[in-house]
Formats: structure tokens, C-alpha cells, sequence
């Protein structure tokens, strides 16, 4: 009974919060107004609050722009980790445009959208992410295609990588920042998650949301520990596979050491 109070509370404070800034952030993306960039930060460190997330950071964000984050992926909670630290904007497949809550969600934040089946406006999806690049916008790139389990990092893919190599044209420095980010699940209400518990707070692609986001709620209390690696500059000479292999790399280890090596408070 008490779980249940406590996700019926977390909704409708979450449903509040969205109803307070949502016609703030319409208006924005309405005009163009940079205030849409930093408004869902404010809304993401709320709601990561009220689900029980608590972030611990490892790191900084590099400062150089163009700048592309390059994440690992384990459930739809790294989009609000991530809102939560940083002002981002994402590439999703078209498919979470038209998921319930997080479709809208993701279009209220800007997110640029790829259909991958469709390869004739491949082009023109990547010359979007690149234009935002060029404005100065960070975008994070699930560089995995897809969601894991929590305990292990999927193959990166590199054809993901594009929108690096189409931003360098409008780059001042003629060159694109791609910064490696690992995310990690390590705790549930204090207690350390073990290879078995850690699905518990990963989505993987066959898991059903309803259930997931109940058994989320009803949990409590998640540790999420987001590192920031060494950013690699991608510059026209740049091979794109070995830049993905050195991203990916950096990733594996980081989230390595956050599962078995404590996970400890950052910043």
C-alpha cells in the first residue's frame, strides 16, 4: 500500500511540474528562444528528485563546442540523468516520437528524430543534428542503437557517428568534440546492485514500459553514477571507426569501474 501512495504522489507532483513549465518551454520552441535549451535541465533535476534518482557525477563536461556526448544506454532514466546535469538534446529513433508521456516529452526537448528504414532523408536527419551542433547545442548519442541490460556495454556503432564529421564545415575550429559518458546503475535504496538486480533498473528493448515504470516507482531510491571521459577531437582527418572504437573504449572501462570498483560520490 505504501509503494502505491508513493507512485500515485510521485505522479502527480511529476504531472504539476511538467503542467508549470510546459507552456514556458511551447512559447520557447515557438520563437526560437534560447531558454529552451536550459528550462528542461530544471525540469529533469525536479523530476529526478521525485523518482528517487540521486546523480553522482564523475568529471566535467568538456567546454568545447561543437561537442557531442556519446553515452551508453540501459533505460529511458538516462534521459532524465543525463537533462540533469547538462543542457542537451538527443537522437532517438523515430519510433519514441509516438510512445506515450516520453514521445512528448522528447518533443518538447527538441529531440532530432532518425528513420533509419527511410535512407533518402538519412541526410537530411544528419545535416539537423550537424546544424546544432554548429548553433553550439550539446547533443548525446546512444551510441549503442539500443538498450542493454545495465550490466554490459553493447558494440558502438559508428555509422551513428555522421553527424561529427557533417558539423566540421561550420566548426570555428574546425574541428568537433565527442566526449565518451558512462552511465551507471549501482545502487537501490543504499544497497548494491548485483549483476541480477541491475535489469531492475535497466530497460531493456523487451521489457513492456507500464510494468517497468511501476516497478521503478515502487523501488524507491536509485545511485546513478555518470562519468564524463577524455574528449576525442574529430577533425577531417579523423578515421571514424577507430574514433568510435576509442570512445567506446573509454565508456567500457568507465562503466566497468563504477560496477565493481564502489562507485563512490564524485561531485
Amino acid at each position: 500500500m505504501i509503494a502505491w501512495i508513493r507512485i500515485v504522489i510521485v505522479l502527480v507532483l511529476v504531472v504539476l511540474w511538467t503542467l508549470l513549465l510546459l507552456p514556458v518551454q511551447l512559447t520557447s520552441n515557438r520563437f526560437n528562444w534560447r531558454l529552451s535549451w536550459y528550462l528542461p535541465r530544471w525540469w529533469h533535476r525536479v523530476a529526478a528528485r521525485l523518482m528517487g534518482l540521486r546523480v553522482i557525477t564523475h568529471g566535467e563536461l568538456d567546454t568545447h563546442r561543437p561537442l557531442l556526448i556519446a553515452a551508453n544506454h540501459s533505460s529511458w532514466k538516462d534521459i532524465v540523468v543525463l537533462s540533469s546535469v547538462a543542457d542537451v538534446v538527443f537522437i532517438a529513433k523515430s519510433e519514441v516520437r509516438d510512445w506515450p508521456i516520453f514521445g512528448w516529452l522528447a518533443r518538447w526537448q527538441r529531440t532530432v528524430f532518425i528513420e533509419r528504414e527511410r535512407r533518402r532523408q538519412t541526410g537530411e536527419q544528419v545535416n539537423e543534428v550537424a546544424r546544432r551542433l554548429a548553433d553550439g547545442e550539446i547533443v548525446v548519442l546512444f551510441a549503442e542503437g539500443t538498450t542493454s541490460d545495465g550490466n554490459r556495454i553493447l558494440e558502438f556503432k559508428s555509422s551513428l557517428f555522421g553527424a561529427a564529421a557533417s558539423a566540421l564545415e561550420a566548426s570555428p575550429t574546425g574541428s568537433v568534440s565527442i566526449q565518451p559518458v558512462a552511465i551507471a546503475y549501482t545502487h537501490a535504496n543504499g544497497v548494491p546492485l548485483g549483476r541480477y538486480g541491475r535489469p531492475l533498473a535497466a530497460w531493456p528493448g523487451d521489457t513492456e514500459l507500464s510494468p517497468h515504470l511501476k516497478g521503478v516507482l515502487k523501488e524507491g531510491a536509485f545511485d546513478v553514477q555518470v562519468c564524463f571521459g577524455e574528449p576525442v577531437k574529430y577533425g577531417v582527418n579523423s578515421n571514424r571507426k577507430q574514433v568510435t572504437r576509442e570512445i567506446e573504449g573509454q565508456v567500457r572501462r568507465m562503466h566497468q569501474e563504477q560496477l565493481y570498483g564502489g562507485g563512490a560520490a564524485a561531485n
